[in-house]
C-alpha cells in the first residue's frame, strides 16, 4: 500500500492509512495488538488519529512504526506525516564537549639517577662475589665427576595425546528427522515478511508476531498445530518433514491445521 504517490490533499491520515493496511492484510485490532504489544485501546485511538493516549511524540512514533510493520507497510512516510502534523521532529540535543587529553595528563617524572647508580653498584658487587665463590668449589666438583661415570638418563617415554572425540555433524535441516509420534511444522519467510500466529492442540499460543524475510521457525506438538498466516504467499511451509507446494497468493490470509502423519490441511 502506498501513501506517498498521491497528492498531499488526497493522502489518507496516519490513522486512516494504518487502518486501511490492517483491513487489507486481513488482521483484527486484537491480532495487531498481540503482535506489537500496543494495547487495544491505543490501537483504536491511533486509527482514529487520536495520539493523546500514546504518552508523547516519542512513544507515538514508536507505535506508528510497530503497527505499520505489523500490517506490512513502510512506516517512514507515516512518521514524516505525523511529524508534519505535530510541529516537526525536535532538534537533537548537542553533545557535551570532550575533555582534552592534555588537561588530565600528568607531568612526566624525571629519572632518579642516584637510585640507578646504587642499583648498578649492588649488581656489580653481587656478580663478583658469586664468581669468586663458584671458582673455589670448581676443582672438587670436577674431580668428583672424573672418578665416577655419568649414569645414563632413561629414555623419555613418548607421550601420546588422545584425540578429541569428533563433534556430531548437524543435519542440514532439523525438520528432516521429524518424529512420527508428533506433528512438526516449519515456517520460512522466503518471499517477504508475514505476520503469523501458532497454537498447539490445547489452544496455547506458541508464537504470535512478525516473521521477517529470511527467518524461519519450527513448532512441534503431540497432536495438532493451528496456524494463521497473514501473508501466506510469502511463507515456505514444511509439515512432518515434507515441503508443501506453494498454493497461496501474496497478501492472502490463511487459517490452517496440521496433525501427525502425511501433511493434510484441516
Amino acid at each position: 500500500m502506498s501513501i506517498g504517490n498521491s497528492p498531499e490533499d488526497d493522502r489518507p491520515s496516519v490513522g486512516r492509512a494504518l487502518q486501511q493496511a490492517r483491513l487489507a492484510a486481513g488482521l483484527t485490532v486484537e491480532e495487531v495488538s498481540s503482535s506489537t504489544r500496543v494495547r487495544i485501546p491505543i490501537v483504536h485511538a491511533i486509527e482514529e488519529d487520536d495520539f493523546s493516549r500514546c504518552g508523547g511524540d516519542v512513544y507515538a512514533r514508536g507505535h506508528i512504526r510497530n503497527i505499520a510493520r505489523a500490517v506490512g507497510i513502510d512506516p517512514e512516510p507515516l512518521v514524516e506525516r505525523y511529524d508534519g502534523d505535530h510541529g516537526g521532529r525536535p532538534a537533537p540535543t548537542p553533545a557535551a564537549p570532550l575533555f582534552e587529553a592534555e588537561r588530565i595528563r600528568s607531568e612526566p617524572r624525571r629519572p632518579n639517577w642516584t637510585a640507578a647508580m646504587v642499583a648498578a653498584i649492588v649488581a656489580v658487587v653481587g656478580f663478583v662475589g658469586f664468581t669468586l665463590f663458584n671458582g673455589e668449589d670448581k676443582p672438587s666438583n670436577t674431580a668428583q665427576v672424573a672418578e665416577g661415570s655419568t649414569p645414563d638418563k632413561p629414555a623419555a617415554e613418548p607421550t601420546t595425546t588422545k584425540p578429541a572425540d569428533p563433534k556430531p555433524v548437524p543435519s542440514e535441516s532439523a525438520i528432516a528427522a521429524a518424529p512420527r509420534d508428533k506433528v512438526t511444522v516449519k515456517l520460512g519467510a522466503s518471499q517477504g515478511k508475514s505476520w503469523i500466529s501458532v497454537k498447539d492442540h490445547n489452544g496455547r499460543l506458541l508464537f504470535d508476531g512478525l516473521l521477517l524475510e529470511g527467518e524461519s521457525k519450527t513448532f512441534q506438538d503431540k497432536e495438532r498445530i493451528d496456524l494463521v498466516l497473514g501473508n501466506a504467499g510469502a511463507i515456505e511451509l514444511f509439515v512432518n518433514g515434507k515441503k508443501l507446494q506453494d498454493r497461496f497468493e501474496p497478501g492472502q490470509v490463511e487459517r490452517l491445521t496440521y496433525t501427525k502423519g502425511d501433511p493434510e490441511a484441516g
